[in-house]
């Protein structure tokens, strides 16, 4: 023995039109809850989102504040005249960045091989022995975070040799 009207229906019975009112009152008020809970929601994943990036940031930030202070002791360096300081700090500065820009995912597209329109940009094409469409120099390293290029290899791209002149004897 199932009752098959509606839920709203078996909850509230309807004795009167006084019923019906309020029941669309309450109706009324629990949609107007639903509504306000789900902006609260909204707002505060918004929110959660933007600390989020922050604190990203902040990881950022730590990590980049001793190779900061790397190229400042590479500076001092470089108003003594210390050349080999000099380098050496230039150096320090440039491996410490690059393995902290590594632990973040950053990692450097090869440019081996064959032209890849997805991570290589060819700025032009010269004529090669090598095979052609094989990157043959590379003019700016390119990088990839996770999946997504940020910045495509610059690279100039072996063209087919020039066709050989033929000799014509009249």
């Amino acid at each position: 023995m199932t009752d098959e009207r509606p839920l709203e229906e078996q909850a509230t019975p309807q004795a009167d039109e006084g019923g019906e009112d309020e029941r669309l009152a309450a109706l009324e008020d629990q949609l107007k809850r639903v509504a306000a809970d789900f902006d609260n929601f909204r707002k505060r994943a918004a929110r959660e989102r933007e600390e989020l990036v922050v604190r990203a940031n902040e990881r950022l930030v730590k990590e980049l504040l001793p190779i900061l202070d790397d190229l400042e002791r590479a500076l001092e360096a470089a108003a003594e005249h210390e050349e080999a300081a000099l380098e050496e700090g230039v150096r320090l500065v440039f491996r410490s960045l690059a393995q902290t820009l590594e632990r973040q995912g950053l990692e450097q597209i090869s440019t081996e091989g064959k032209f890849d329109p997805h991570v290589h940009e060819a700025l032009l094409s010269q004529p090669s022995e090598r095979d052609e469409g094989d990157v043959i120099d590379v003019v700016q390293k390119g990088y990839r975070l996770g999946d997504r290029v940020l910045r495509p290899a610059r690279v100039v791209v072996a063209a087919a040799p020039p066709p050989l002149p033929e000799d014509d004897e009249d």
